[in-house]
């Protein structure tokens, strides 16, 4: 029975898919190139601005456009070739990686002229590019995976990537920018995108799933809305990471608790951005292995509420080193709700309609770290760097008391399979 039991969850089922390890690659790729490409922006204009506000309008740049555009960009991923939307805007970004680049480069004297607004125009455009990139890319794994049985462990190895890439990004962008300058920093965040476009443009085109209820674009756009709001559990669940990320965003301040805080200087921020990831690959490996079916919901609860822990001890402490462990259980904790969320929403949502509900999504979840970073740039702002992240962390738990409260069917969600029928 228990050989039984374990042929039946092959954690490394999807990675023998051909199509699903390119895209790997591909996220893999851009993920560490906006990694590095964040360190390197956020130590560059808070070098320029000396402002704490500076940093949380990095965030406002990017997801201003982002939110903007996401329910026609949701609309577009479900009547256009989710492929062709993902290479144009993989091309976009790579125009965006290589403006950043030429702004350092001796010939350009664009940022001696204009100050930060140069950098900040590009991360706007870079905005646009990820609010249309989010739905694409959302609604076009599953199409690489045919079985929809593995659709959970497809999740858990595109978000362990996600997370490796974020791990391995900011530690690298700091090195490089420590050690070999910004030019170098920018010219490998720049080749990233590239490779990413290349294995993208590997993978073939995939039909359109086929519409059960075609809609115009008014009506469509409202479908997908409705949809989302009128599901409680997917609601709950978006809407909890939401105000989670948004209140707990103290990693936008990590430039100030590099410099003024725990002294240590672009390397060691490199390392403080990459903590939160090292736990968030640690849990999401170990979710692989055992993915969480029974009382899903709860640990989904209790994991949101153990990173808003973590932020409040983290605005605490005065040790690099024990702000490392810190940030690490805050990732690991978040990896946990990350992976329930994605798998619930796939779960739940229909093909023909997985843009548009990526959208939304996007809305919440997706732009709420550029969101929750200038709101910690503002009250950092307003009462201090340390105030700023208690009070993050203090609403964080706020959030998940009140959603336990009133979210019943999230509170009680269960993603154990369906007992199969024996035999005859």
């Amino acid at each position: 029975m228990k050989e039984e039991a374990r042929s039946k969850h092959d954690p490394y089922a999807v990675l023998r898919l051909p199509e699903f390890r390119l895209y790997i690659v591909a996220r893999l790729c851009i993920t560490l190139a906006m990694q590095i490409q964040a360190v390197i922006v956020g130590w560059q204009i808070y070098d320029i601005a000396q402002d704490p506000l500076s940093l949380g309008l990095i965030g406002l740049a990017e997801a201003i456009p982002s939110i903007v555009v996401s329910l026609y960009a949701g609309y577009i991923a479900d009547t256009v070739s989710r492929k062709k939307i993902i290479m144009v805007v993989v091309t976009a970004l790579l125009f965006c990686s290589a403006a950043l680049l030429y702004f350092t480069l001796d010939i350009s004297n664009v940022l001696a002229q204009y100050g930060t607004l140069p950098i900040y125009l590009v991360i706007f455009i870079s905005g646009i590019a990820r609010g249309f990139m989010g739905p694409a890319i959302f609604s076009f794994m599953p199409q690489l995976v045919a079985n929809k049985q593995l659709y959970g462990n497809a999740i858990t190895w595109s978000s362990t990537t996600w997370q490796a890439a974020s791990l391995a990004g900011p530690a690298a962008g700091g090195l490089i920018y420590g050690f070999a300058g910004i030019t170098a920093a920018y010219t490998t965040d720049a080749a990233l995108v590239l490779l990413s476009l290349l294995a993208f443009a590997f993978i073939g085109a995939k039909p359109l799933p086929e519409n059960i209820n075609p809609q115009n674009l008014k009506d469509s756009l409202r479908s997908g809305i409705k949809f989302v709001f009128g599901n409680q559990v997917i609601l709950s669940a978006i809407s909890l990471d939401l105000f989670a990320v948004l209140f707990g965003g103290a990693v936008a301040l990590l430039p100030i608790f590099a410099s003024d805080i725990l002294e240590t200087g672009p390397q060691g921020l490199g390392f403080l951005r990459a903590a939160p990831a090292v736990g968030s690959v640690l849990m999401a490996v170990l979710m692989a292995y055992y993915p969480i079916r029974a009382d899903a919901g709860k640990k989904m609860l209790w994991s949101v509420a153990g990173f808003g822990m973590c932020i409040i001890l983290f605005g605490l402490s005065t040790s690099f080193w024990f702000s490392l462990v810190l940030l690490a259980l805050s990732g690991a904790f978040d990896s946990i709700s990350v992976i329930i969320r994605s798998t619930l929403i796939h779960t739940l949502t229909p093909e023909y309609m997985k843009g548009r509900v990526s959208s939304v999504n996007n809305i919440f979840v997706g732009s709420s770290n550029e969101i929750g970073a200038f709101e910690s740039g503002f009250t950092a702002k307003l009462m201090g760097v340390v105030p700023a992240v208690l009070f993050g962390g203090i609403m964080t738990l706020v959030v998940v008391g009140v959603t336990g409260l009133k979210a019943d069917k999230l509170r009680t969600l269960d993603l154990s399979p369906e007992p199969e029928m024996e035999p005859a």
